[in-house]
């Protein structure tokens, strides 16, 4: 039997990204993408239902995204959906869904900007 994780996702940046320094010196950036779907209902209106992603990225990625995005910049996020739990302060369980990035795109065009990074490869997939 074969499992798939995969998740896809294109977007805006809801928030400038938070860049930390986690125990060993390696960096983590998060922040939230936002994804809109656009359709006419049966009554001829237009509507539009926005989903907000939690992304997190490490090491190289996260120095690239802390560089180069800001809030609502348009990116296409390629990662592995994720689930952590810790407890609050009130001592109740708590889960979160983030998307762990492996494959980022800043689809802004900008001539000061490479265009992308891959976590596990010097080689830019999207030149």
């Amino acid at each position: 039997m074969a499992y798939l994780n995969q998740v896809q996702l294109i977007g805006n940046v809801g928030n400038d990204p938070e860049v930390r320094e986690v125990q060993g010196g390696s960096k983590v950036a998060s922040f939230r993408l936002a994804t809109t779907e656009r359709y006419t209902d049966r009554n001829g209106e237009k509507q539009s239902n926005t989903d907000w992603h939690n992304i997190v990225a490490w090491n190289k990625t996260a120095e690239i995204i802390e560089k180069l995005v800001r809030k609502g910049a348009n990116l296409f996020i390629a990662g592995k959906l994720k689930t952590r739990q810790w407890q609050d302060q009130q001592g109740n369980k708590r889960y979160t869904t983030e998307v762990a990035v492996e494959n980022i795109q800043i689809l802004d065009r900008r001539t000061d900007a490479p265009a992308s990074s891959q976590t596990e490869e010097e080689d830019l997939p999207f030149d």
